[in-house]
């Protein structure tokens, strides 16, 4: 019996039915952008440096949220309200405040332990592994789950599997401008030398272009470099490790056409295919960007997180490893787990997922309003090439330097926006946008970016 089961059959129902009610009440007035409250200038500012000093560096944003929200809208400890279009980088797949995500985690909060394990898992465990389960097994061979808490374990995991099955095989094929996690092991695998510089370098990844849309040649360039280096490292790839649309290197995308050539070669060769799915999980009009590009019968290992509220590691019966490889002490808070099966339920039944469902609306609408900006007024041209795929947005801003784009960030924050950044050069704006986002905070957002990028001119 799960603890909702528990309130809902004792006499706890009113008090709790009460808690959720007052909690929600207390954020009903959060429904719109709002400054900073001056009379809270001085204390939120002392807070802001306590947190950079502790950590050792600065926040990026001056953001520490008061723990209330609505919506798409979050409040702040200054007393501004920030449209949030960034959700904590991917897990607040819902916004803020959300009922049914709000009875859950509460319902686990009253578990009897903070953080449930694999060696001692409660109910939640089993009905999240299930639920993952059955909806990557739609379009796949994928059969287990494993739990972990979060993207850089769930790909540590991922790798060991895939190492065992290949022998002890060494050599990992990644993409390039691929970003897989901050472990040691990830960071390696993550193209990028300022997120593991003073680390040492091991040698055994291997890379190949990502998809270029504005080079013909793309897919051949990437063929090519592949089968040299399945030539060149016989019996000695474990994985190739890719994700189906790029997250920190760029929010670049790619056909289902780029992709099936390269799966095949891997197949002949016996290389199995992990699609690091940690960012893309929940958001790109299927719950698995393998089955929105209907490329599910390639998948060996498929990784997910943030919108998952944890992660986990989902695998074929031939990658299943032997007892030992895998474990670990947390598999999750018992109130994240409780939420994580809600999330994917709500997705899952109330018409957010396929071609037609609310996650592509929110997608067409966003990207129109993007190119809106971009093709007429005062910010022509000024915000060049949005793309991406469901409630991942990439867009290009003013010269596409990493300075302007900062600088863009900087003064989208201050006006009431949240995003961020991503890519090397040239440097984007991304959202990841929450899939409860409506018409009216698009154009709210429209308002914002316009302001903010007559701002940096």
């Amino acid at each position: 019996m799960s603890s909702i089961d528990i309130i809902t059959q004792s006499n706890s129902q009113a008090a709790f039915e009460t808690l959720i009610t007052n909690t929600l009440k207390a954020s009903e007035h959060i429904n719109g952008v709002k400054p900073p409250d001056p009379a809270k200038a001085s204390s939120s500012q002392e807070m802001f440096a306590k947190f950079g000093k502790v950590r050792g560096r600065d926040l990026f944003f001056n953001y520490i949220g008061t723990g209330r929200g609505h919506g798409p809208y979050v409040e702040l400890v200054d007393g501004s309200v920030k449209l949030d279009l960034i959700n904590g980088i991917g897990v607040n797949v819902l916004g803020h405040s959300h009922p049914e995500i709000l009875k859950a985690s509460v319902c686990g909060a009253l578990s009897d332990v903070v953080m449930q394990g694999n060696l001692q898992p409660n109910y939640e465990y089993g009905e999240v592994l299930e639920k993952l389960v059955e909806i990557g097994a739609r379009q796949s061979r994928l059969k287990y789950a494993w739990l972990t808490t979060c993207g850089a374990m769930a790909g540590e995991n991922a790798l060991k599997m895939a190492r065992q099955k290949t022998k002890g095989a060494r050599k990992i094929i990644a993409m390039e401008n691929a970003f897989a996690g901050r472990s040691t092991m990830m960071a390696e695998i993550t193209d990028n030398p300022a997120f593991r510089e003073g680390l040492p370098t091991y040698s055994e990844i291997l890379r190949i272009p990502f998809f270029n849309k504005h080079d013909p040649e793309s897919i051949t360039k990437a063929v090519a470099q592949l089968e040299k280096h399945i030539a060149e490292n016989k019996n000695d790839i474990c994985v190739f490790c890719f994700e189906p649309m790029q997250g920190e290197g760029g929010y670049n995308v790619a056909p289902r056409e780029y992709f099936v050539p390269l799966f095949e070669a891997c197949r002949k060769a016996g290389i199995p295919i992990w699609f690091d799915e940690v960012q893309t999980f929940c958001r790109t009009g299927e719950f698995f960007t393998f089955q929105t590009l209907n490329l599910g019968e390639y998948v060996d290992i498929a990784t997910v997180a943030k919108s998952l509220q944890g992660a986990a590691t989902l695998y074929t019966e031939e990658l299943n490893p032997r007892a030992g490889l895998i474990s670990g002490t947390f598999a999750g808070a018992s109130a994240a787990l409780a939420s994580s099966k809600v999330v994917m339920n709500i997705l899952d039944n109330d018409g957010y997922m396929g071609p037609n469902g609310k996650i592509q609306k929110i997608h067409h609408e966003f990207i129109a309003m993007l190119n809106s900006i971009n093709t007429s007024g005062p910010c022509q041209g000024l915000l060049r090439e949005a793309d991406g795929m469901g409630l991942m947005i990439g867009v290009i801003p003013l010269d596409g330097s990493k300075e302007k784009m900062m600088l863009l960030n900087k003064k989208l924050f201050n006006n009431g926006l949240i995003c961020f950044g991503c890519g090397r050069g040239p440097f984007k704006l991304r959202f990841l946008l929450p899939a409860i986002l409506e018409s009216k905070h698009i154009k709210e957002a429209k308002q914002i970016l316009e302001k903010s990028i007559l701002e940096c001119l």
